[in-house]
């Protein structure tokens, strides 16, 4: 029986509340460019495939989220609902971790999406576990997380003058499809940095080779490392 031949495109998105206008509210133009980019990598993605699997970090570990599943941005200020199913009737979910309530949001309510979680701290090696069985899927795959939130004062985790080195090295291997950079990311220093991404785009590494990549966006509007990139075969 042939082999299937794996994801034929990624999408990788930040996870930062305020892509979503409700909650933008007095920073709607300062993500404007943000958010168009996000959408532009969804829409490429959905247009390949309805069926998405999205990996992301979570605290409450590794886990596999199905999709008969919805959620809302409540926790974050504003009752949005989204949607891992065009056709899921479930109770909201208050509490559906951040990653899978921005690939619902960037889906649009029109995809079918399985989520994915690791640990935050999740080692490189369990990463590549992962990475290597979503290998073997034929799927469009959507990858969640942040930067270094380290990048000024007023940042979440204050600054640390390696934030920009290090979200400049990530933004340059998304660019050029290094999964070998992205796999040699040190856990350690991403700790520090306040990488809520590291985890899943270390996922993404092993996944496999031969891909063609594209960086969309990089920035750090409000001291946090965003990045949107689309890899194709």
């Amino acid at each position: 029986m042939p082999s299937s031949p794996g994801p034929s495109i990624v999408a990788v998105l930040p996870q930062p509340p305020l892509l979503v206008p409700e909650l933008a509210t007095g920073a709607t133009a300062e993500t404007a460019d943000l958010r168009a980019a996000c959408r532009a990598a969804a829409g490429r993605l959905a247009a390949v495939s309805r069926d998405w699997v999205v990996v992301g970090a979570d605290a409450g570990g590794r886990r596999t989220v199905g999709p008969d599943t919805r959620g809302s941005f409540v926790g974050f200020g504003v009752d949005v609902v989204v949607t891992l199913d065009p056709g899921s009737t479930a109770p909201v979910d208050p509490d559906l971790p951040l990653p899978l309530l921005v690939a619902g949001w960037a889906s649009g309510g029109a995809a079918r999406i399985r989520g994915e979680l690791v640990a935050p701290d999740a080692s490189p090696a369990e990463c590549a576990e992962l990475g290597a069985a979503l290998a073997g899927e034929d799927v469009a795959l959507l990858v969640v997380g942040d930067g270094a939130a380290t990048h000024t004062e007023k940042a979440p985790g204050h600054l640390d003058e390696r934030a920009g080195p290090f979200d400049a090295a990530v933004a340059a291997a998304l660019r050029d499809a290094d999964t070998a950079a992205l796999a040699a990311l040190d856990p350690a220093l991403a700790a520090e940095l306040w990488v809520a991404g590291r985890a899943p785009w270390q996922v993404l590494a092993a996944v496999g080779r031969g891909w063609r990549g594209e960086l969309l966006h990089s920035s750090a509007p409000f001291g946090v490392g965003y990045h949107v990139a689309v890899w194709s075969r």
